[in-house]
């Protein structure tokens, strides 16, 4: 089983999105290859927290299902749990370096480095107000990663 964890800031938009993504593509591609998919926070301000509205009809104008996930805090422990942990920008990884330590197996990564555009990052719609780009990034980056999961072994 390949156990993958999506952060963001808030864990209401970017992450969230890339779980359902992903679990999506997953469910399409009829791998019979185990996942478990979760997304966290660096911060706290939205704990308990369902997906944005606007993020979440983003979602939904691509027939992604969108499921119950509550936003939830990024916890050290999570780096022994999971064996990617994907942030979005530079500024989630700052924090999920500060949180989680030092990365002595190179699980922290970007979204974008499974793509063409691997120095590209996924701006906070929340600020950008542009949810259609984000989930389309945001697939852009899931398609990679689970290319380049396909050829992992079990």
């Amino acid at each position: 089983m390949i156990k993958i964890l999506f952060i963001c800031h808030g864990n209401i938009c970017r992450s969230v999105s890339a779980q359902y993504i992903f679990e999506n593509l997953v469910y399409q591609s009829g791998l019979d290859r185990p996942f478990l998919v979760d997304s966290a926070a660096t911060s706290r301000e939205e704990i308990g927290s369902p997906i944005y509205p606007p993020m979440e009809r983003a979602l939904r104008r691509l027939s992604v299902p969108v499921g119950t996930h509550r936003a939830r805090q990024l916890r050290r422990e999570d780096y022994d749990q999971y064996d990617l942990l994907i942030g979005m920008d530079e500024e989630n990884v700052y924090y999920m370096r500060r949180i989680l330590g030092d990365d002595p197996d190179h699980k922290v990564h970007f979204l974008m480095e499974y793509t063409d555009r691997p120095d590209a990052k996924i701006e906070d719609p929340w600020y950008t107000r542009n949810f259609d780009l984000c989930a389309s990034e945001i697939t852009e980056g899931c398609r990679g990663l689970l290319e380049a999961l396909r050829t992992v072994r079990p």
